[in-house]
């Protein structure tokens, strides 16, 4: 099993880029459970459990400290998210009693904003000098600690927003894809990288999709 997790534990190679089963399948669970996200299709909080796990092995594996330790924070909140999602209170479900939509206010807009960047800063601090405060564990310096650090902060806010349905998780998706796409293809984890650009496809089609069903909502 601990060979199968390795990410040295390549099946096949494709255009000289060498793919690790661990890669792979943590690609194919990722794809599938953000897809059913926009889909408001609550079951992609359980597939969702899948991906975080294998997630943490690569990153570990790949100096992305922080994406490592955001992976636990997810693991739980996919447990959260799906009893959220499928056990709402009365006065907020909706027809086929699941969680409906909403839109956050400009005060805790404006709150999470500040939140995610007073996060960054400490977070990038610690995991730029992790490689010294426990060189046991962390033998290689943090790869891209600030920039790691944004995507997983603003990637804790988003999931916070995504648990209560709000419609504006979907835009913080679109940034910090955005940038994870940049920061998995320097890496060299490439498939992860092609990955995360179709997020940032379906995170636009999430910001579209439900804002036309809370506009539904707003007006049945």
């Amino acid at each position: 099993m601990q060979e199968l997790l390795d990410v040295n534990y390549i099946v096949f190679t494709i255009l000289g880029y060498d793919m690790s089963l661990l890669e792979l399948i943590a690609t194919i669970t990722g794809a599938i459970a953000v897809g059913l996200s926009a889909l408001e299709n609550v079951w992609s909080w359980i597939i969702g459990l899948l991906n975080v796990t294998l997630a943490f092995f690569l990153f570990y594996q790949i100096q992305l400290y922080p994406d490592m330790f955001l992976q636990v924070f997810f693991f739980v909140t996919n447990i959260i998210g799906f009893w959220h999602w499928k056990f709402p209170k009365a006065a907020e479900a909706n027809a086929i009693n699941e969680l409906i939509i909403t839109r956050l206010s400009l005060k805790n807009f404006a709150i999470l904003s500040g939140i995610g960047v007073l996060g960054t800063i400490v977070m990038g601090n610690f995991s730029a000098n992790l490689h010294e405060l426990a060189p046991n564990l962390f033998s290689l310096p943090s790869a891209f600690p600030y920039m790691d650090s944004f995507t997983t902060v603003m990637s804790i806010v988003a999931t916070f927003m995504m648990i209560r349905k709000k419609v504006e998780t979907w835009w913080i998706w679109l940034v910090v894809d955005v940038i994870a796409t940049y920061m998995y293809y320097i890496k060299d984890v490439k498939l992860y990288s092609l990955l995360y650009f179709v997020f940032v496809i379906i995170a636009a089609f999430g910001a579209w999709e439900w804002t036309k069903r809370y506009m539904k909502q707003q007006t049945s």
